[in-house]
């Protein structure tokens, strides 16, 4: 027997709506997707018992890439999809069974709010946040007919008393040809800069969403980006990632059109 979760309202009045369009109307052959643009928390939800430092920082959303992703769009006259609330509240780029898709904890900072969740509130968060995200990340797939599906992130310098010497880190799993070849163009450019696949993550079904549901399946070629935070943090930075990616995305299509 089926056990039915009762529906109740999450967002309310005055909570922003959990997707934002960038050139939604683009027939661009490149997609363009930032899952953690936001760190919007529901209304009801407070501050989920954690301080404005742990919601500004690494933990709360990716310092940076929502920046990077629009001048990238408005470069490649591309669409993108921003997704507008705090990876605490829900993680959008996890499966809705993995254990961080509400993390209880994030780098060992604790998330009062996301203790003894009942089935009801976690299907509210995945109802009214993660499932308008994945429809229009179908709906920006299917409206023209892209080649080239890219996800922008940053990451942290230091976590745990680690250093991450990278850069920058483009991921992936069965397309290593699109991630290198961005890194082969930005070297050229700027071979000071230390960049790697699958750096300082993995991608993998049990932790990933985008690129194992939508752009594996599709047959896109497709990178995850990730850059280090400390590196745009100002409009310099910014600015200065975003000319770098554009470009070698457009050489990347080029080759393939």
């Amino acid at each position: 027997m089926k056990t039915s979760v009762a529906t109740q309202e999450l967002l309310v009045t005055g909570d922003p709506a959990p997707v934002e369009w960038v050139n939604r109307d683009s027939d661009a052959k490149i997609a363009l997707l930032c899952e953690h643009a936001g760190r919007a928390i529901p209304q009801k939800l407070g501050d989920l018992g954690v301080s404005e430092e742990v919601q500004a920082s690494h933990r709360g959303w990716d310092i940076g890439a929502e920046a990077v992703a629009r001048q990238l769009a408005d470069r490649l006259r591309a669409p993108l999809i921003l997704q507008r609330y705090s990876r605490l509240v829900i993680d959008c780029n996890r499966p809705i069974d993995a254990p961080d898709s509400i993390p209880p904890n994030s780098f060992g900072e604790q998330i009062p709010a996301n203790l003894n969740l009942t089935a009801a509130d976690r299907a509210a968060r995945q109802r009214e946040i993660m499932a308008p995200l994945n429809g229009a990340i179908e709906h920006m797939l299917d409206r023209a007919p892209r080649v080239l599906a890219v996800s922008i992130h940053s990451f942290a310098a230091q976590v745990d008393g680690e250093t991450r010497p990278w850069h920058a880190g483009f991921l992936t799993r069965v397309d290593p040809t699109t991630g290198q070849a961005a890194i082969d163009h930005i070297s050229a450019l700027r071979p000071e800069l230390h960049m790697a696949l699958n750096q300082p993550y993995q991608i993998d079904s049990e932790s990933d969403w985008f690129i194992p549901r939508f752009a594996e399946p599709r047959g896109l070629a497709h990178s995850l980006v990730e850059i280090r935070n400390d590196l745009i943090r100002d409009a310099k930075g910014v600015e200065d990632w975003a000319q770098l990616l554009s470009e070698a995305f457009t050489r990347i299509l080029e080759t393939k059109t």
